[in-house]
């Protein structure tokens, strides 16, 4: 049998009054453990899914631009990448493309070519 673990205080953030909210909660050792496992989280905003339910701009625009980790339950599940930030990075992913490219034809021998022939 799992020991029952009383957690004093649940700390969530609301966004619309930007305070935090703390709420009594009670969870066994078993839950507390399953919560505690730790994720990377690759974005400098996070936001809880219902809140992106609720209102799904007003979550991108506190990322100012940048992207927005989405969590369910405390994990992430997905990240919402603005247009522009999206978009910048598939250009620096063909940027990285056509680098290695232009490395690997480097050390190929010149061809001469005047722009008649073409």
């Amino acid at each position: 049998m799992v020991p029952k673990f009383t957690a004093r205080v649940l700390l969530n953030l609301d966004f619309r009054h930007k305070r935090p909210i703390i709420r009594p909660i009670n969870r066994s050792l078993k839950e507390v453990v399953s919560v505690s496992i730790t994720h990377p989280i690759l974005a400098d905003i996070s936001a809880g899914i219902s809140e992106l339910k609720k209102n799904p701009m007003a979550v991108i625009e506190q990322g100012e631009g940048a992207p927005v980790a989405i969590l369910n339950r405390n994990q992430p599940v997905f990240y919402a990448v603005p247009a522009a930030a999206y978009e910048a990075l598939v250009d620096k992913l063909e940027d990285i493309e056509l680098a290695a490219i232009v490395r690997a034809r480097l050390d190929e021998p010149e061809i001469e070519v005047s722009l008649d022939e073409l």
